[in-house]
């Protein structure tokens, strides 16, 4: 029997869509394999937010208590296997060892356990259009896109867990004043361009100036020192890495209330295809990889099409190639990005296998992107 298991995720947002929460689905054949994956994934694990544990079509059992679950944990029950014997063996254990819960596929009506403690309720929003006395905050899940958002919350959902902010989003428009700043700094900085250039640009725009200052000081970038100027960061890090993190200042420039989740999501990605090419491309490239998925998200996050924002910007060929085409040597990896946002795991099973990346790599990876991501945006 395969011992196999691959992570994918979602994330749980509130009514303001801001994120509050990420999902991760476990997807294994037994328990035993699951609860070791976990455990190996401790150093990575995310801790900023609330992490959800979905056991996909487990049934969960009390051999889930070996695992050294993080206190910011929280384990899915589905409301199909609140009748299993073992189901009902684990649920005081949980509290006992101080685990929080959510009550999963919940329905208006469903009759609970006497003593269970739910934290949250997650329905099926396409079959129950509001929440009518959930026992906990309610979560809506399959919406299709923004309007259904929308609708969710007028009906009384607490928040949503989904990708639904990705679609529904408004026709796309000519790049704002602003973003068209940061696209020209880019440039400059990828073109080495000269510094006073650069310093004068940012000059402009102080909470720019901010921004790029508290990224590059951030704990992902690992600096043994605090850079206090534009012109110390060029000193220190050089116009390549510059070049990465001003990527990711247009990437967290838009104001559009859907923003902070497409950010997260977007720096997920391109921390992702970081780590995940690690083995395959050089050190050269891997800030590349980088940009790749955090651009993946651009034409919504700015809210133009992905073809004007790439011709103002001057990227490597394997960098639009992938963004506009899914073609080339980055394109498997933006490929397992995005496949990591799915519910079912079979095709992020199938593509890692097809790049021969191990499971335990792929899930390693998944996790300190999101980790990182989570740590960016605080």
């Amino acid at each position: 029997m395969s011992q196999t298991v691959i992570l994918t995720r979602e994330p749980v947002v509130n009514k303001s869509r801001a994120i509050t929460a990420n999902r991760l689905i476990a997807h294994g054949q037994n328990m035993g394999a699951v609860v070791d994956a976990l455990n190996g994934l401790a150093d990575v694990w995310p801790t900023r937010h609330t992490v959800f544990v979905c056991l996909g079509r487990l049934v969960p059992t009390p051999d889930l208590m070996n695992w050294s679950a993080p206190q910011n944990a929280m384990v899915e029950i589905p409301v199909q296997a609140l009748n299993h014997p073992q189901t009902q063996a684990l649920l005081p254990q949980l509290r006992e060892a101080g685990i929080s819960t959510c009550l999963s596929w919940y329905a208006p009506g469903t009759a609970l356990p006497a003593g269970a403690e739910w934290r949250f309720v997650l329905l099926d929003a396409r079959k129950n259009a509001a929440p009518n006395g959930a026992p906990g905050l309610s979560l809506a899940w399959g919406l299709a896109d923004l309007p259904a958002f929308q609708k969710a919350v007028a009906a009384g959902y607490d928040g949503a867990s989904g990708w639904f902010f990705l679609h529904g989003n408004p026709p796309p428009k000519d790049l704002t004043p602003g973003h068209a700043q940061i696209v020209r700094l880019l440039n400059l900085v990828r073109n080495n361009g000269d510094i006073k250039e650069i310093e004068a640009v940012l000059k402009q725009d102080v909470a720019l100036s901010y921004k790029l200052l508290r990224y590059i000081n951030s704990a992902g970038f690992g600096l043994m020192c605090e850079i206090q100027s534009f012109r110390h960061a060029v000193s220190i890090l050089g116009y390549d890495k510059l070049n990465k993190w001003l990527s990711l200042l247009l990437v967290t420039a838009s104001r559009d209330p859907s923003a902070p989740a497409m950010m997260q999501t977007a720096i997920t990605r391109g921390r992702f295809m970081e780590e995940a090419g690690a083995q395959f491309f050089d050190k050269s490239e891997r800030d590349n990889l980088f940009i790749t998925g955090a651009f993946s998200l651009l034409n919504l996050l700015l809210g133009t099409s992905m073809q004007a924002v790439l011709d103002e910007m001057n990227l490597p060929p394997n960098v639009t190639e992938a963004l506009l085409y899914e073609q080339g040597e980055f394109a498997p990896f933006l490929k397992l990005a995005r496949l990591c946002e799915s519910f079912d795991g079979s095709a992020l099973a199938k593509a890692a296998d097809e790049l021969q990346l191990a499971p335990d790599v792929l899930n390693r990876a998944h996790l300190t992107a999101l980790a990182f991501a989570d740590d960016l945006q605080a």
